[in-house]
């Protein structure tokens, strides 16, 4: 069963290992803290509502989780709002495992460390500004 979340494998695979957003001034670096330093973490970056309700990103990144913290940059951006989703691929098969029942079994985060109610955190739970370099740490759960 796959769950929201796990369409961002799929996501990150349509848009290769980085995609640019614009050529902007600014950035969003995410400094993922992970639990295990197997396998890669999978981010995938939304400039709308729209966008991330539909899974649709604007810029995507798969990283290898050897050392923690794990570092992701999103250079180029056009400043405005972001909303990011990532997860923990483990066991490096490119999904999110789920239980039986559809919840993760792979530690996933959304931008703002935000979470979510009976599934992924809202637009506007996971939703930034960008103007100029923006840092955020993440704790992967």
């Amino acid at each position: 069963m796959k769950t929201r979340i796990a369409l961002i494998a799929a996501a990150v695979a349509a848009l290769g290992t980085a995609a640019p957003v614009l050529a902007q001034d600014s950035s969003v670096t995410f400094e993922f803290e992970t639990g295990s330093t197997t396998g890669s973490v999978m981010v995938v970056l939304f400039s709308s509502k729209a966008g991330y309700d539909g899974n649709q990103p604007v810029a995507a990144m798969t990283v290898p989780a050897s050392a923690s913290p794990v570092t992701v940059t999103f250079d180029g951006l056009a400043p405005g709002s972001y909303g990011m989703k990532s997860f923990h691929d483990l066991d490096g098969d490119g999904e999110m495992d789920t239980n039986p029942f559809g919840m993760p079994i792979e530690p996933y985060a959304f931008s703002n460390n935000a979470v979510g109610n009976m599934g992924p955190a809202s637009w506007d739970r996971a939703r930034f500004n960008v103007s100029g370099a923006v840092v955020q740490t993440i704790t992967l759960r």
